[in-house]
């Protein structure tokens, strides 16, 4: 991968796919992912799709910056208590530092507008993009994602469970096997990434030397940005709005609010498909996504 430092000082680790005067699509990944956990298939595709695939890793995550804030689990579970309560908290970044972050991609690519898509985390990153950087973007893809609102996007507990655990020590196979866990919690139903997948992405995280604290912090982010709402009205970019039916993370109700709230926007409703792209749903959901982005061109 390659890096460089944003105006911040904070350094991003990146990687791009394809012909480089294809129409790009910016890739944004979710809550503590490395962007080596986006499915190779799904690139390979959107690049045979015709499209230029820029990927890169979130600060805290992969080999981006890690944020020198230590930070521990009951801080995070007192966080989503408070945002029940619908009381504000601070973060050691926001949602809006993220997408700078991936502005600042763009700008040491050159490219002045690309299709900016995100899974969950990513999509609510992706999100804001396109309400602060509107010229920037071509069009919206947001994926099993929500606008914030506590009243729809909370989940199943043992979706959240999984997500908020942490592996029995910092060797591969136990970030195998915490991977493995996470994903049986919030994936989609009888279907899941193949062990090659999970082993490649575990092994990034051991050679970054995860912590745990990484993913809290970017939970924190956006507990941190609160509800979103009256800024999804804001976007003008033409959206698609994915979301899985049976997402136990994420409830599909908060997907179809995002729908309701961005002014452009058309929503796919993916059957038997959780909080995941194990390798059926891609096949579903890229000839959409080609067919959304090629319809808006950079």
């Amino acid at each position: 991968m390659h890096t460089f430092k944003t105006i911040d000082n904070i350094r991003i680790a990146y990687d791009v796919y394809g012909d480089d005067s294809a129409p790009v699509i910016l890739l944004i990944m979710g809550l503590g992912m490395p962007s080596c956990a986006w499915p190779r298939r799904l690139i390979e595709q959107l690049v045979r799709q015709g499209f230029r695939v820029v990927v890169f890793d979130n600060r805290d995550s992969g080999s981006s910056t890690k944020i020198d804030r230590p930070i521990g689990f009951f801080t995070v579970f007192g966080a989503i208590v408070k945002t029940l309560l619908k009381r504000s908290i601070n973060g050691c970044y926001s949602l809006e530092d993220m997408a700078a972050d991936s502005i600042a991609v763009l700008d040491k690519l050159n490219i002045k507008r690309a299709h900016i898509l995100g899974i969950s985390m990513g999509a609510m990153i992706a999100q804001v993009v396109a309400y602060l950087y509107p010229q920037r973007v071509a069009s919206l893809i947001s994926v099993m994602s929500a606008s914030g609102n506590p009243r729809t996007g909370l989940g199943k507990l043992g979706a959240i469970r999984g997500l908020l655990s942490k592996p029995s020590d910092n060797s591969a196979h136990a970030m195998q096997a915490y991977l493995q866990k996470i994903f049986k919690a919030i994936g989609s139903p009888g279907q899941s990434y193949s062990d090659e997948q999970i082993k490649e992405v575990a092994e990034e995280m051991v050679k970054n030397g995860f912590d745990v604290t990484w993913s809290y912090r970017q939970l924190l982010a956006i507990l941190a940005s609160g509800d979103r709402s009256k800024n999804l009205r804001r976007i003008m970019a033409p959206a698609l709005v994915i979301h899985g039916q049976e997402d136990p993370l994420l409830p599909l109700a908060a997907g179809e609010e995002v729908a309701r709230l961005i002014p452009n926007s058309r929503m796919m409703v993916v059957k038997a498909m959780g909080h995941d792209l194990p390798d059926a749903m891609i096949d579903q959901i890229v000839p959409a996504i080609a067919k959304h982005c090629h319809r808006y061109k950079n």
